[in-house]
This record gives structure tokens, C-alpha cells and sequence, in this order.
């Protein structure tokens, strides 16, 4: 049996895992990420946690074919470096070589939303699969495409910011400058903007009586207000409904994947999510008369296909 570790580098915690030639973890641990931190702190943090995840698996460095990382940003994949990440507040950091000066071992480094997508392909909802996008919907939104069993990262790997098209011109002001993206519409954040909006209508309505209370509108909230019939949540989660399928939509009609997959927290609707999706992906869907067509599918491997999809670089290289 080949093992393997993925690291996932998130802005607040850094989970490592160790996983078998199949995509099984065996065993992970994670430790916070303490931003700000110098590269080489960070190194350090990253070396120790793979450490410990080894120690816990009975293994060694020795044991282990290769390490990979999910950074958040533009990773060069080719030269190993992370270009930039405003998470890290990094430029031009040379992460994988500094690690395996420290441990010994090939590293290889990718963009976070692509070594999810890839662990989705490999061991989750893509498998027997040629070409495949994924969508992770969170404080923003993720995207990974994979095109004839290829990670497709743009010329200049800054590619697949599926976030980041525009659509309601002149919409809300997105993190990335634009107005009117994607992400700022059908991410978590976006959701909880728009429940916002909504529920000013419906003063006694149980979604309203659950933001005077916290002052915040959490993802469980909305979801059982839907299921409760609350009309504030039903109106909101119709008007998120329609700009996630603005979005897939247009991504579909683009690339006709064979499954388009939605992962990131809010997915864990599931049904709730999917089939209202579905009724407006069929009825708009370029390809809605061919014998083929894309399948919009939830995510499989849920928190862990970053670190399944990270041990697994080396497949895609």
C-alpha cells in the first residue's frame, strides 16, 4: 500500500491528512493558522502538523510517496510558488521549496478550489468521469474545471474564477472590485445578504425574530425557516435559487461538463438545494434537448476532498 499526505492551508486552520493509494484517509489533524505569519513560521507549523499526522498513522516520512498543498490564491504549479494570496498576504513565496528543504520530501503545491475539485474527481462525485467542474459555495465562491481528465489552470494558473463573472450588471460590489458577481449573489455571504434585504418585509415572519435575536443569519437558520415555510426564508432562498442558476447556467452553456458539482457549506441543503436548481437548469439549459447533458450533482467528499484532492497532485502534474 502507497500512502500519502494532503495539507489543506486555509486561513484559519491548516488540516493534513494522511491517505492511502484509494483516496481513503487514514488519519487527520489540524492546528489554527494565527494570521499573520512569515513563510517560514508557517513552513515550520505545516512541517510539524505532517509530523504528527504520520506519528498518528504509524508512519514515517520515509512512508509517504509525496506531500501536497491547497493553498488559497495563485499557485504557479510549474515553478512551485505561490504568487499571491490576499488570505496570506503573500507575494512570490516559495512554500514547496521551503518544506522540502525541511522535510525531505517532493512537494507539490495547488490552488486550494482546484485540489478539491480534483479530489471530487478522483475519489468523490467524478468518478468515471472525463470532464467535470466543481463549484464550492462559501464566503465566496470556488471553482475547479477539469477538461479530458485535465486540470485546466489558465496560461497564467490564475484561470477558473468562476466567482468572478458579472451576472446583474451593476449588482452588489464584489470583494474583487467588480459589480454584480457571481460569488457576491450566490456564495454564503451573498445568501446572507439578500435574507437580509428580504426579511425587512416580513416583520413577524421567524426568520426576522432570529436576526432581532443574534443579529446574524446562519446558514441552519435559513434552512430550517425553508423547511418551516417561513415566508421571509422562502422568498429569500427563491431569489438565491435563481442567481446560483444564473451562474450554472452560464458556466454549463460554456463548457457542457458532464457533471457540475456543488460543494462548500451551503450544499449541505442538499435536495432543498438541488432540485429547485435542476427545474431552472432544465428549462434554460442550452444542451436541454440532447439525449446528453450535464448532471448537477451535490459533493461527495464534503471538508475533506481539499485534502483527498491535495494528496492526489501528483496524478496531475
Amino acid at each position: 500500500m502507497k500512502y500519502y499526505v494532503g495539507v489543506d492551508l486555509g486561513g484559519t486552520n491548516i488540516v493534513a491528512a494522511v491517505v492511502n493509494e484509494n483516496g481513503k484517509i487514514l488519519n487527520k489533524t489540524s492546528c489554527k493558522t494565527n494570521l499573520p505569519k512569515e513563510p517560514k513560521d508557517l513552513v515550520s507549523d505545516i512541517a510539524n502538523l505532517i509530523e504528527l499526522v504520520l506519528k498518528k498513522s504509524s508512519l514515517n516520512i520515509n512512508d509517504v510517496e509525496s506531500v501536497g498543498i491547497g493553498v488559497p490564491g495563485t499557485v504557479n504549479t510549474k515553478e512551485k510558488v505561490i504568487e499571491y494570496s490576499c488570505n496570506f498576504n503573500y507575494n512570490n513565496v516559495k512554500l514547496a521549496q521551503m518544506l522540502e528543504s525541511k522535510i525531505g520530501k517532493d512537494i507539490y503545491i495547488e490552488n486550494d478550489a482546484n485540489a478539491a475539485a480534483l479530489g471530487e474527481f478522483v475519489c468523490g462525485a467524478g468518478v468515471g468521469s472525463e470532464t467535470m467542474i466543481v463549484l464550492t459555495l462559501g464566503t465566496g465562491i470556488g471553482g475547479g474545471i477539469i477538461l479530458n481528465k485535465k486540470l485546466y489552470r489558465g496560461f497564467n494558473y490564475s484561470g477558473a474564477e468562476l466567482g468572478h463573472m458579472v451576472i446583474k450588471q451593476n449588482g452588489r460590489r464584489c470583494n474583487c472590485g467588480r459589480d454584480g458577481c457571481f460569488e457576491a449573489y450566490a456564495s454564503a455571504t451573498g445568501l446572507r445578504k439578500t435574507a437580509i434585504e428580504v426579511i425587512n418585509k416580513y416583520p413577524n415572519s421567524k426568520l426576522w425574530s432570529n436576526y432581532t435575536k443574534t443579529n446574524s443569519i446562519s446558514g441552519k437558520a435559513l434552512f430550517d425557516a425553508v423547511v418551516s415555510k417561513d415566508p421571509a426564508a422562502i422568498e429569500t432562498w427563491k431569489i438565491f435559487i435563481s442567481h446560483l442558476a444564473a451562474g450554472v447556467v452560464n458556466i454549463v452553456n460554456i463548457f457542457q461538463p458532464q457533471i457540475l458539482c456543488i460543494g462548500g457549506g451551503v450544499s449541505q441543503a442538499g435536495e432543498l438545494l438541488i432540485n429547485p436548481l435542476k427545474e431552472i437548469f432544465d428549462k434554460e439549459d442550452y444542451a436541454k434537448n440532447s439525449k446528453n447533458r450535464c448532471k448537477i450533482v451535490s459533493a461527495k467528499l464534503k471538508n475533506d476532498a481539499g485534502l483527498i484532492g491535495a494528496a492526489m497532485l501528483f496524478k496531475f502534474q
